[in-house]
């Protein structure tokens, strides 16, 4: 196996690690929001420090730039997965010129 195809085989496969991260923050992500609705837990600490309305807007915040951040690994799956095909088409095709220069 060419150092091209290790390559495009290792980039194919850091794509599709990057694609699954949305699916294994969907939930968490969805339970977070959810919170950020009902900060009970913070009792009287967060009516006393009259915080209540800071910390979900930051929770608010985390969650868009969680999903933001999704988003950006999404596109860099999809280039990485474009590079990875490009370095198998450049691979075949250096194959194909060396054994043309042979025969």
């Amino acid at each position: 196996m060419s150092d091209l195809s290790k390559d495009a085989a290792s980039m194919r496969k850091a794509a599709t690690g990057l694609r699954a991260v949305g699916h294994h923050t969907a939930k968490p992500l969805q339970e977070f929001k959810a919170e950020s609705h009902d900060l009970s837990a913070l009792g009287a600490l967060g009516s006393l420090l009259s915080a209540t309305e800071e910390i979900r807007e930051g929770m608010t915040t985390l969650a868009k730039l969680t999903t933001e951040l999704e988003e950006e690994w999404e596109g860099e799956a999809k280039l990485i997965g474009e590079i990875s095909d490009a370095f198998d088409l450049l691979d075949v095709l250096l194959a194909a010129a060396a054994r043309e220069k042979k025969g």
